[in-house]
């Protein structure tokens, strides 16, 4: 069977290391062609990947024949309305996180995508990785009893000291919790299970910020997203969950993501990587213990998702990083800035489901 084709749109920071992986390790997709605004961006990539085409604009990647998956790694703002073009085109779409800026923009998304009986898939897509999805398989088998609670926390000081391009990050559908919050939220949800309501508080500790990194260094860029953002999750199991994003914190390490059971606790790797330790506690031993990685993908292997979906499409089975965890996600997302508006608790009206756990295959790069 014939591989599917992807077409990129936008090549950029990110585009790397798809690029990477989908030449070099997934075996069931086949880039058909990149395009960027920047046409010098899209001509390098085609160089050095010896890639077939650099489209001009999007809307000739979407009107390509040949192309059966466009992956849209543009800017968040930008993200719903490339992925409404290319459904209206006729094509499947993968998204890096989040879905959109809004839920609104979410919900249309969904529609359109299942009036054209197309598909959806998105990033992150850490949460298949070997730190994750070991995980799950500890939290599923028991070894930390029955969940109760979770706790994740993602700190920094901001990104203008070393992005080369961070002012959209403290604008509308910037800020720390739509840039890190999704591998955080889509690894909890793919744990626990759904979330029912939740209840946020944020601000603005800076109204400003001094962009230090070049090419804009010496920029003052004004801030017009919220920074610091702490938020609790009810999930439908009964397990209860908090988490804490800011750009505004100095602190020696950027990430701690723990889960709570009824017989031990479990220390997860960040989940903005594939692998990393996983540490457990439990009473008979009265200390931290390490825990080995049971499965494939410990390295960066972004469009592990993509991969997955285009196996999907090819077996017609449900795709892993589905529209179904995207749109959940960003319900979540988007509900800590209303929770925090209008200082109430939100009840969730999207429904989701786990998806099904990773396999081993046999060979790497081809997925089931």
């Amino acid at each position: 069977m014939s591989k599917l084709k992807v077409a990129f749109i936008g090549v950029g920071s990110i585009s790397g290391i798809y690029l990477d992986n989908l030449t070099k390790v997934f075996k069931d997709v086949e880039i058909a062609g990149v395009c960027d605004l920047i046409p010098e961006r899209a001509e390098n990539a085609k160089q050095k990947y010896n890639l077939p085409r650099v489209y001009e604009n999007m809307f000739e990647a979407f009107q390509d024949p040949q192309v059966d998956i466009i992956l849209n790694l543009t800017r968040p703002y930008q993200h719903y309305e490339v992925t409404r073009l290319a459904l209206e085109h006729g094509k499947h779409v993968y998204t890096e996180k989040p879905l959109g800026i809004t839920l609104e923009e979410g919900d249309k998304l969904v529609t359109l995508a299942k009036q054209r009986g197309l598909l959806i898939g998105g990033a992150p897509d850490t949460f298949l990785g070997a730190g994750l999805q070991s995980c799950r398989k500890y939290i599923d088998a028991g070894l930390i009893g029955e969940p109760i609670g979770a706790a994740a926390f993602m700190i920094c000081r901001g990104h203008e000291t070393w992005h080369p391009d961070p002012d959209f990050y403290y604008q509308p559908g910037g800020g720390p919790m739509l840039d890190m919050g999704p591998y955080y939220i889509t690894a909890l949800v793919s744990l626990l299970g759904p979330v029912s309501s939740l209840v946020s508080a944020s601000k603005r500790t800076f109204p400003t910020r001094l962009i230090t990194s070049q090419p804009h260094a010496g920029t003052v860029v004004d801030v017009n997203t919220d920074t610091y953002i702490a938020g609790t999750l009810q999930f439908e199991s009964g397990a209860i969950g908090t988490i804490f994003t800011t750009f505004d914190v100095y602190y020696p390490h950027q990430a701690r993501f723990e889960i709570y059971g009824s017989e031990g606790t479990l220390i997860l790797p960040d989940p903005n990587y594939f692998g990393g330790p996983i540490q457990i506690f439990r009473p008979e031993t009265g200390k931290m213990e390490e825990l080995p990685l049971l499965m494939d993908y410990a390295e960066n292997s972004r469009g592990l998702g993509l991969a997955d979906m285009a196996s999907a499409i090819r077996g017609e089975r449900d795709a892993r990083a589905n529209v179904q965890q995207i749109h959940h996600v960003l319900e979540i997302l988007t509900g800590f800035e209303t929770s925090a508006r209008e200082g109430k608790w939100l009840d969730l009206k999207t429904e989701y489901k786990r998806p099904a756990p990773m396999k081993k295959a046999a060979l790497k790069g081809v997925l089931d």
